[in-house]
């Protein structure tokens, strides 16, 4: 069999086509038409049906989540509609399930499969366009992220989770210890030695500071992982938050430093940071002296861009945005070095 990783992106889109038309027996659906959305992390479905449905349909990578963890992220995303945030709606297989594993000869390994309501609307906005730079809809789009981001902190601090409940941790070990969960970002061959030095000396002061900051529900609890404005979806006055592929437990202040992070050096900075602050405030304490530490949240967020970047080395995405994460990494480690 010719190796699936070997092949191209067009190449393997046509296999993921096949494995989700597959897929849809689970459900007992007939596809009319099957469109991608996306093939970066996941591979992402537009599915119209026979009878005129929509639906989102998801196949995972491979080895990303075990089966616990996928079914513990769908249990997160029911209870958090149940709690009043808008999240697309979970469309279980024939048999009950979450979701299905799925097998298909031209693909190596068995793959993930759910499937959700079609989310109707326009993403607020994305990294790629930098966001409309109106005062307004910057103020508009940060407050409602700080919003949402409060709302969900809320319900994750109170929620007892399920029996069997598994997650990855963007802990200390998960950010800046020996094996981070996205990979040792010091090993990225785009770095030069100056740069790595830099970062592992960085990365030492990360991990000493993490620990100091401590855990507690004040702070620490499930959180999305990808708040960034190209994952909240508008629809008149309605907004959802979709893509929970890297929700995990984590520090509130890390969930903020990713919605701010790619927008650090733009002019809107400022207002985009103090309005996200007012949404989150509206909703949920957060002092002063935590925010202090944001700092620490923004440069532990650039290792893992760099630990992304490195363990796909060899995507057209790394090698395009690997000298943009070093850059940043590498600025924000020798600020905050320099505290």
């Amino acid at each position: 069999m010719i190796d699936f990783y070997a092949l191209d992106s067009t190449q393997q889109k046509d296999r993921m086509r096949d494995l989700a038309t597959k897929a849809l027996g689970h459900w007992g659906l007939e596809q009319k038409e099957l469109s991608f959305i996306k093939y970066r992390e996941n591979a992402v479905f537009k599915l119209m049906t026979t009878t005129g449905e929509r639906y989102a349909l998801r196949i995972h990578r491979a080895g990303y989540h075990t089966n616990a963890e996928l079914r513990s992220e769908l249990e997160w995303i029911q209870a958090l509609d149940e709690y009043g945030i808008e999240v697309p709606a979970i469309v279980p297989t024939l048999s009950g399930d979450y979701f299905a594993q799925v097998k298909a000869d031209a693909i190596p390994e068995p793959r993930q499969i759910d499937l959700f309501q079609w989310v109707e609307g326009e993403p607020m906005g994305s990294v790629e366009s930098q966001q409309d730079k109106d005062t307004d809809n910057i103020t508009r789009i940060y407050h409602t992220i700080g919003s949402i981001a409060a709302r969900l902190h809320n319900q994750a601090t109170k929620w007892q989770l399920p029996d069997g409940f598994t997650r990855h941790a963007w802990d200390a070990d998960g950010l800046a210890g020996d094996q981070p969960f996205w990979g040792p970002f010091w090993e990225f061959e785009m770095l030069n030695k100056e740069q790595r030095e830099l970062l592992l000396q960085a990365r030492d002061r990360v991990y000493r500071d993490l620990l100091n900051y401590g855990k507690s529900s004040d702070n620490y609890s499930l959180i999305h992982a990808d708040f960034v404005a190209e994952n909240l979806m508008v629809s008149g006055d309605r907004v959802k938050l979709i893509d929970f592929d890297d929700a995990g437990f984590g520090w509130h202040l890390f969930e903020l430093a990713t919605a701010l992070y790619f927008i650090r050096k733009e002019d809107f900075y400022g207002i985009a940071k103090e309005a996200l602050i007012h949404g989150y405030r509206e909703h949920r304490p957060l002092s002063d002296q935590q925010l202090n530490q944001l700092p620490l949240f923004m440069l532990a967020r650039g290792f893992t861009y760099l630990g992304w970047a490195q363990t796909r080395k060899e995507t057209e995405t790394a090698q395009q945005l690997g000298p943009l994460f070093i850059e940043s990494a590498c600025d924000m480690a020798q600020a905050y070095l320099a505290q």
